[in-house]
């Protein structure tokens, strides 16, 4: 990281921002438009609805901030299913689950000075959750908790030396909120997702520690259907006792189109432009959401 305290600033703005929005308490017109421009992550779905999701995210980085990285061509593709359900008539309580696989791979250099192309994969963790409108007058502020339960024995594959995934209980709270301006062209989507860590510290790297991450989302609609955004984010994860820290902010876009009522795909790109004990790399990512 280049300049940590510029980004501790931009974290503060990100939240300030937020809840200036939301001390306007207005409310949000749900008459008219798609899923995409009226049910944002801040909005919860009713009473026998269901909201179904599929993400991929494939990261790729051959440079880092680690020196002993540099050159080495990683890859990290994570598959993400989330299924929510309504239990509120007043569209106030949802619950359901997160489940995730990851299959990952990474140059290795040999004695010769060629490489070698190792990787792994399987189904790594799952967690129930519960998402909750908190102020019943804000319906656009939700925050939703979960638990992730590692599914992996190792967070290192024994026979290919490459990563899978962190081996550690993680409980996860996000904080959503969003404003759509006047007319509907132009909407705000802000989150903050903290992530504590726990478990023993030899079984992850990441145990006994902290992350937050807020972002900023801007989206243009040409039309309710159709919608182009652009984002930016930042990631600390503070050291609580397992002796490592890093931080990292990147910067994006994408796009999202309303193939039927209930049917919604997404495409989205990512850079990680300046970190500390991090990776450099890039993301290609795209979505799959139904909602009925």
């Amino acid at each position: 990281m280049k300049n940590f305290k510029s980004k501790i600033i931009l974290a503060g703005l990100v939240l300030s921002t937020t809840f200036n929005l939301m001390a306007q308490d207005q409310d949000q017109d749900d008459d008219g438009g798609s899923v995409i421009q009226n049910l944002t992550p801040s909005k919860l779905i009713g009473q026998g609805q269901w909201d179904i999701k599929l993400f991929n995210n494939f990261y790729t980085q051959d440079d880092s901030t680690f020196e002993f990285d540099q050159g080495i061509r990683q890859n990290f593709f994570t598959s993400t299913l989330e299924v929510f359900t309504g239990i509120s008539g007043n569209k106030r309580v949802n619950i359901g689950a997160i489940v995730e696989y990851r299959a990952n791979g990474r140059d290795f250099e040999l004695g010769d000075g060629s490489f070698e192309r190792r990787t792994t994969s399987g189904l790594t963790s799952f967690a129930p959750a519960i998402k909750f409108v908190p102020f019943k007058s804000v319906g656009n502020f939700s925050i939703l908790s979960s638990i992730s339960i590692p599914l992996i024995s190792s967070e290192v594959d024994e026979d290919t030396g490459v990563f899978l995934d962190q081996k550690g209980f993680t409980w996860q709270n996000r904080f959503f909120y969003d404003y759509t301006f006047p007319g509907k062209k132009w909407q705000l989507f802000t989150e903050l997702n903290s992530e504590y860590n726990f478990g023993d510290k030899d079984e992850s790297f990441a145990n006994n520690s902290l992350r937050l991450t807020p972002g900023v989302f801007l989206s243009y609609f040409p039309s309710s259907k159709f919608t182009v955004l652009g984002l930016v984010q930042h990631s600390e994860l503070l050291d609580l006792g397992n002796d490592f820290s890093q931080n990292f902010t990147t910067v994006g876009g994408g796009l999202k189109y309303q193939l039927t009522k209930e049917l919604n795909v997404e495409a989205l790109y990512t850079n990680f432009v300046s970190g500390r004990d991090t990776g450099l790399g890039e993301t290609f990512n795209i979505g799959l959401r139904a909602v009925f």
